[in-house]
């Protein structure tokens, strides 16, 4: 069956909107469900139904129409859920809700987006999909996604729902304003105010954007062929996090201190997709490095963020 209706939930943060923009260029029909408007696309804003996931009234409210649905929707700040570990219960309990909606509507196609928190801090540095471990789980958050995948694996089995499961890498490039690291340092680095780099050995690998929805949408386009699988979806590449603060200070003509601190409680320190499993199924190209992907983004915030 063809797909031609998209539910996306998550559809006013980083990749939920940027993946509306697209399907919508693309002429699919888009429903996004989100906790809050999307700021920064009154089009997208107009799709999106707004409610929290957690709750049975929000759900209620998602059409009952769709082809498939793309599950976005997360508390994604790891060390905020170390603080607040909640954050990841919420992240569980609104899978669950999301995949009983599914089922209770004879929804047959799902895909979870997970992360490269699943494989904690293991030897290796390049990582492929077969290596993530309950025992290296590091956070909460981490909890939330193994729990999450177990999950979507649990309705297959018994329910015949299709799924595809993707692990990003530290998505970055617009629709940002959080205190994610690199909107972070953009900000910091205009202001030259002095960057907090925790763990000076950490080592990851960055995914613009662009290259991430690109890798949603091939999943969406060839779902039949590629169901029942989990891809890395991310660069391929690493860069350790005072080499990025540095090139933000280069393109941005800045001097901002740099201060090493010890790394975070429950944050990876070195990760490496191995992402030769979507290129070679789901024909996946990232297109953006390090350095072209931070100058991009730093136009996108100076333009639509910092222009007073």
């Amino acid at each position: 069956m063809e797909i031609k209706k998209i539910l996306v939930t998550g559809s006013s943060g980083t990749i939920g909107t940027r993946l509306c923009e697209k399907l919508l260029e693309q002429n699919y029909e888009v429903v996004g469900v989100d906790l809050k408007p999307n700021q920064w696309d009154e089009k997208i804003n107009e799709l999106t139904i707004i409610g929290d996931l957690c709750k049975k009234e929000t759900i209620e409210k998602l059409p009952k129409d769709v082809d498939i649905v793309i599950h976005l929707a997360a508390n994604a700040r790891v060390y905020n859920l170390v603080v607040d570990p909640s954050l990841a219960r919420d992240n569980f309990e609104s899978v669950f809700n999301v995949l009983e909606y599914c089922r209770k509507n004879n929804i047959k196609r799902f895909v979870f987006s997970s992360s490269r928190e699943v494989y904690g801090n293991i030897e290796k540095t390049v990582i492929s999909e077969d290596e993530a471990r309950i025992a290296n789980c590091e956070s909460p958050y981490t909890a939330s996604k193994i729990a999450g995948e177990a999950l979507v694996h649990s309705y297959n089995q018994c329910y015949g729902m299709d799924f595809i499961i993707l692990r990003f890498s530290n998505v970055y490039g617009m629709y940002d304003t959080s205190d994610r690291m690199i909107p972070l340092f953009i900000k910091l680095t205009k202001d030259n105010s002095e960057i907090i780099v925790y763990g000076k050995e950490k080592l990851l690998d960055f995914t613009y954007i662009d290259d991430t929805v690109s890798g949603v949408i091939k999943c969406i386009e060839n779902f039949d062929s590629v169901k029942g699988d989990i891809y890395n979806i991310a660069s391929g590449k690493h860069i350790s996090i005072i080499e990025v603060a540095q090139m933000l200070q280069k393109h941005m003509n800045a001097s901002s201190e740099l201060r090493l601190e010890e790394n975070r409680t429950g944050e990876v320190v070195r990760f490496v997709a191995d992402i030769s499993k979507a290129i070679d199924k789901l024909d996946y190209e990232p297109k953006t490095p390090i350095d072209v992907g931070l100058k991009k983004s730093i136009d996108w915030y100076m333009e639509n963020v910092y222009n007073e």
